[in-house]
C-alpha cells in the first residue's frame, strides 16, 4: 500500500508541474509577445520627426504618426523636435519669463560674452539672442557633439567679428538691424559648412551700453549729440519756414514788377497809338484839332478845381465884389 501511495503522489505531482510549466511557457509567451509588439512600433508627435538606426547606423527619417520597426534593438529610433525654437541668451540671462519677465546679466561668464571692443576701439557691453530650429535631422544627430555649444561659440565669434568691424556710434544707434543681419548671415554660413542641421531664425541685439565706467563720459557725449541734433534741427526749422516765405516774397515783387512794365508797355503803346491818332487829325483839320485839345484840357483841369470863379477879362473893380474871408480864391 505504501508504495502505491507514493505512485500515485509522484504521478500528481508530475501532473501539477507540468500544469505550472505550462502556466510559465504561456507567461513567458504573452511577455515575449508584448515586448515584441512595444519593441516593433513606436509613435512620433506631430512636432517631432523619427531618426531611424539600424544597429547605430543611419537608416531613415520617418514622419509623425504610428510607425513599424524591427524589434529587440534591431533598430533604434530618436525623436527630434523640427518645430520648436530654441534660444540661446549672451550676456544675460532670463530669471523668469511671463507677461513681465525678469533677466539677469550679472556675473563673470555674462561679462564675458558680452565685452567687446568696436572698430574705433570703444569698448561695449552687447546683449544679444540667437533663435534657431534644426532643419536636419541626420545632420543634427551625427554631425555635432553639442549643438548648445557650439551655436553659443560661433554665435559668439561672428558677433565680436561683426561688432569689431563699426564704429561705436554705429552700433549703439541706427545700424544695430544691419549688424543683426551680418551676423545672423555669417553664423548660417559657418553652421551650413560644418553640417550642422541647424537654421539659424532670428539674431537680434536686446541691449547695447557702454561698460558702467565709462557710462557717465558716453552719457555727456550722447547729451551733447542730442544737442546738436536739436540744433541742427532747429536750424532747418527755422530754414525751411523763412526761405520759402522769402522765395515768395522774392517772387511776388517780381511777378509786380513784370506785372507794372507790361502796364506801363502797353500804356505807353497805347499813348503813342493816341499821339498818332491826333496827328493825324491834326494834319487834316489843325484848327478843329487844336480847339479840341484846349477844351479838353480844360475839363481836365477845370474838373479838379474844387472853387472857380468866373469873371469877365474887361472887368476892373473885382475886388470890392469878392468876398475874400471865405478862404483863398482859385
Amino acid at each position: 500500500m505504501p508504495e502505491d501511495i507514493n505512485v500515485v503522489d509522484l504521478k500528481r505531482f508530475s501532473h501539477d508541474f507540468k500544469k505550472v510549466i505550462g502556466s510559465w511557457i504561456v507567461l513567458v509567451l504573452i511577455i515575449l509577445v508584448l515586448v515584441l509588439v512595444s519593441t516593433c512600433f513606436y509613435s512620433v508627435a506631430p512636432e517631432e520627426v523619427g531618426v531611424v538606426q539600424r544597429f547605430g547606423k543611419y537608416l531613415r527619417t520617418t514622419n509623425p504618426g504610428l510607425r513599424f520597426k524591427l524589434p529587440f534593438g534591431i533598430e533604434t529610433v530618436k525623436k527630434v523636435r523640427v518645430t520648436r525654437v530654441f534660444k540661446e541668451e549672451f550676456g544675460f540671462r532670463t530669471a523668469r519669463s511671463g507677461v513681465v519677465s525678469q533677466y539677469i546679466s550679472h556675473g563673470e561668464e555674462m561679462k564675458s560674452e558680452s565685452q567687446m571692443l568696436t572698430g574705433d576701439l570703444n569698448a561695449l557691453d552687447v546683449q544679444w539672442v540667437v533663435q534657431y530650429r534644426i532643419s536636419d535631422p541626420k545632420f543634427f544627430i551625427f554631425n555635432i557633439y553639442n549643438p548648445t555649444s557650439i551655436v553659443r561659440k560661433t554665435s559668439e565669434a561672428m558677433m565680436r567679428l561683426v561688432v569689431g568691424n563699426h564704429s561705436v556710434d554705429d552700433v549703439l544707434t541706427d545700424k544695430r538691424a544691419e549688424i543683426s543681419a551680418k551676423v545672423k548671415e555669417k553664423l548660417q554660413k559657418v553652421l551650413s559648412k560644418y553640417k550642422c542641421g541647424l537654421m539659424i531664425d532670428e539674431v537680434r541685439l536686446k541691449d547695447v551700453t557702454p561698460p558702467p565706467k565709462v557710462k557717465p563720459a558716453f552719457n555727456e557725449v550722447n547729451q551733447a549729440k542730442q544737442e546738436k541734433e536739436r540744433m541742427i534741427n532747429e536750424a532747418w526749422q527755422s530754414y525751411n519756414r523763412e526761405i520759402p516765405k522769402a522765395r515768395g516774397e522774392a517772387e511776388k515783387v517780381i511777378q509786380e514788377s513784370q506785372g507794372y512794365a507790361v502796364e506801363r508797355i502797353n500804356k505807353a503803346l497805347g499813348e503813342t497809338k493816341r499821339f498818332l491818332n491826333i496827328y493825324e487829325a491834326y494834319k487834316k483839320a489843325p484848327d478843329v484839332t487844336r480847339r479840341r485839345l484846349y477844351l479838353e484840357t480844360m475839363v481836365t483841369v477845370m474838373s479838379r478845381i474844387q472853387r472857380k470863379v468866373i469873371i469877365d477879362p474887361a472887368l476892373q473893380n473885382l475886388l470890392p465884389l469878392l468876398n475874400l474871408e471865405g478862404g483863398r480864391i482859385r
